[in-house]
């Protein structure tokens, strides 16, 4: 049997880590992590430079050793099953290149097992046909990260891993890898993203694992995030000193209600938003200076990490 037609593993599990540890001397870079991605799944790892997030997916790999724990993917271990995985598993490491004068075409014919066309599919489908007789040097950042995904893709894997894959990009190019990205989760590939640009995270992934210091500090979609670590909105407004503000404190999902001066702040659950509106409307007059502050990912990730300081 090839390794390409091995069964899933049960419950379609692909990664199943439990415990991992990894040390580099007396410094421990990933500390008793658990992690599981099924099959389908877009699941980011995010947290700050440090956190451990590359070390746990170079583990993955089998480019590292874990020093504790089990590691399984697609049923097998990394470190002694690495090459059956390899032709399972595409991957984008942080510090991908390539030789300047190779050029796309020839990148794609040396990369690729299997000579079945897919590599052209590929640059069609992710916009790169027309530059395959162009040198990597001469590629703009968002083209070089679209080539890599290609590679990655070109095996057919059951699991692919991109590390910080937009990291130095414009926001511009930034926006195109994202649309490659988007196609796979669509697609139903499985992803394990590695990044710490949040917006990045909140944009392409269903469920996100929270990292510090080598731990999982939470995980959920980053909806769950939110709603558990920042969860609270906050609208504020001018009102003449004269107009009482104590019917806002009573409103579905309203926690707090401040004064200063002539503005107005009111805090709460999302719901606090259209509440509060239609409680201006009422009044007759909005407030021309409306501003609203939802609460975020980001705002959660900060929290978080500000917990487990």
């Amino acid at each position: 049997m090839t390794p390409a037609s091995l069964s899933p593993p049960p419950d379609d599990l692909v990664v199943d880590v439990h415990g991992l540890r990894k040390t580099y001397g007396d410094r421990t870079v990933v500390d008793d992590l658990d992690l599981q991605v099924r099959a389908g799944e877009v699941v980011g790892l995010i947290g700050a430079n440090g956190a451990g997030k590359t070390t746990t997916v170079e583990c993955l790999q089998g480019l590292r050793r874990p020093d504790g724990g089990t590691v399984r993917v697609l049923g097998l271990d990394p470190h002694r099953d690495t090459q059956r995985l390899r032709a399972m598993v595409g991957s984008q490491l942080q510090d991908s290149a390539l030789p300047d004068r190779l050029r796309v075409g020839e990148a794609v014919a040396l990369f690729a097992r299997e000579r079945s066309g897919r590599g052209e599919e590929l640059l069609e489908r992710f916009g790169l046909q027309h530059r395959r007789r162009s040198a990597f040097a001469t590629l703009s950042g968002g083209e070089r990260q679209r080539l890599f995904l290609v590679l990655a893709l070109l095996d057919r894997p059951r699991l692919v891993v991109l590390d910080e894959l937009t990291q130095g990009l414009d926001p511009a190019a930034r926006r195109e890898v994202w649309g490659a990205v988007a196609r796979l989760r669509d697609e139903g590939t499985t992803v394990l993203l590695v990044t710490h640009e949040i917006e990045e995270a909140e944009a392409l992934c269903g469920r996100v694992v929270a990292m510090r210091a080598g731990r999982v500090l939470d995980t959920g979609t980053p909806a769950e995030l939110v709603a558990r670590h920042a969860g609270q909105v906050r609208v504020s407004f001018t009102l003449p000193a004269a107009v009482d503000v104590a019917g806002l404190a009573a409103l579905p999902g309203v926690t707090g209600v401040e004064r200063a001066g002539g503005t107005v702040t009111v805090s709460g659950r999302r719901t606090t938003v259209a509440h509060t509106g239609a409680w201006l409307v009422r009044r007759g007059d909005v407030p021309t200076d409306l501003d609203v502050q939802t609460a975020s990912l980001e705002a959660a990730l900060l929290h978080l990490l500000e917990d487990a300081a």
